[in-house]
């Protein structure tokens, strides 16, 4: 059985190595510890390539970074003026350096698409001091790049057909403002996209490590911190919680806005994950998609607080404001 420490922490009995060992085994064989969510062999599975593909990504945007300093070295700028270093644009101009290129005009006018737009800019950018030694080290960072976006190819497509069984808890999560199919297989892969596992969306939440803590002693709140939970999880939740917050006329936008400017940004993500997570144990139990509420969801809600609200913020701006309603 696999246990959690924090459930059997407190538990009577004695407390050195080999007795609480002892103790620990008499009291699971009589029902006594709890044991821990085990999914079954599929899901390890796709759980241990959705971790590893996570990781190389990590790895290749460490790369990036590395390439990137790199290139600060030869006093070329390239990232101030193209916005990835790993763009296509970017990339051919890098080749060339390597190849023994070093006018800058010719560099810059390998641009292609949108940055074309910016060759007097990419021409001073690439004005520095480029030699045959910071060719060598370039080519090393791209070829460990390429390898990098190799593995993760692979490993995605080793994903896709474990994801068959699956595929319909995918479509009905990509349907949630933020959620890409990338942050889907993740979640179907840490949870098991068995809800039944979890017998309300709060015991998700709570095993997530996405709700406020309840560290309470003698009426004495301690802390309200989130518990540590599955960091996978979690760093998929928050990525579509950012991702969700910059959104354009969306229920979880607004919310993002509602909570940020009285608690914080940090905050306001965490609750947003909170908002994804129980949107999700919700859409698998019912077999329903995503309803969008739209951003103008706590207006409609209480139409005369954001009324006030809004009156009070131009008064407050100096305006005389009177209302009338628009006819009908």
């Amino acid at each position: 059985m696999l246990a959690n420490p924090r459930h059997v922490k407190n538990l009577p009995g004695r407390k050195t190595d080999v007795s609480d060992a002892a103790w620990l085994a008499q009291l699971g064989a009589h029902g006594l510890v709890r044991g821990s969510f085990v999914p079954p062999e599929p899901i390890r599975q796709l759980r241990d390539l959705t971790r590893m593909r996570t990781t190389i990504i990590r790895e290749r945007t460490r790369e990036i970074q590395r390439l990137e300093k790199l290139m600060e070295d030869t006093g070329v700028k390239l990232s101030s003026v193209a916005t990835e270093m790993h763009g296509v644009s970017a990339r051919i101009m890098l080749d060339a350096l390597v190849a023994g290129e070093r006018d800058p005009e010719v560099l810059a006018n390998m641009a292609k698409g949108r940055l074309r737009n910016k060759i007097p800019e990419l021409t001073e950018a690439l004005t520095g001091r480029f030699s045959e030694h910071h060719a060598f080290l370039v080519q090393i960072q791209l070829d460990l790049i390429d390898q990098r976006a190799t593995a993760i190819e692979e490993i995605t497509s080793r994903i896709e057909v474990m994801m068959e069984p699956f595929r319909e808890a995918r479509d009905l999560m990509s349907t949630i403002p933020g959620i890409s199919t990338k942050v889907a297989d993740v979640i179907i892969a840490e949870t098991g996209a068995d809800m039944s596992r979890f017998p309300t969306a709060g015991h998700l939440a709570s095993w997530a490590g996405v709700c406020p803590g309840s560290n309470e002693s003698a009426g004495r709140v301690k802390s309200t911190c989130t518990r540590p939970g599955n960091a996978y999880l979690k760093g998929a939740l928050g990525v579509a919680a950012l991702s969700a917050s910059r959104s354009h006329d969306t229920y979880y936008a607004a919310k993002y806005r509602r909570i940020a400017s009285r608690r914080g940004p940090v905050k306001a993500i965490v609750a947003i994950e909170h908002a994804m997570l129980i949107t999700v144990w919700n859409m698998l139990q019912t077999g329903e998609s995503f309803k969008e509420p739209g951003g103008d969801y706590y207006s409609k809600r209480n139409p005369e607080k954001a009324k006030r609200r809004a009156v009070d913020q131009l008064r407050n701006l100096g305006y005389t404001v009177t209302l009338e309603p628009t006819a009908a």
